[in-house]
């Protein structure tokens, strides 16, 4: 049971109470969909560094999912160590799935 205050004009305070605990599941963008779903068919779920097209894959979009716990750090890249090379978590699994 969750109780949550409200406030009436700023006056009064009024309790409502509810039995359900609201639950927003966050699904990712096309963005971090596309790239997701590249490490569904690889060794290990190694997502890419770069895109189709040869671009680094946005930081933003790596971080966003690291975020979400969609994936997760894999290794260390010596030769590159500003790269942060990173495979998919069982939830990345499970929201990047086709359905």
């Amino acid at each position: 049971m969750i109780k949550v205050p409200k406030t009436f004009n700023g006056e009064h305070a009024v309790e409502v109470t509810s039995h359900k605990k609201s639950e927003i599941e966050i699904q990712p963008t096309n963005a971090q969909l596309k790239w997701l779903r590249r490490g569904l068919n690889q060794a290990g779920g190694k997502l890419p560094l770069f895109d189709n097209d040869g671009q680094k894959i946005s930081s933003r979009t790596i971080n966003s999912c690291l975020k979400q716990g969609w994936a997760e750090p894999w290794f260390n890249n010596p030769i590159k160590p500003d790269w942060l090379v990173c495979k998919l978590t069982r939830a990345g699994q499970k929201i990047s799935a086709p359905k």
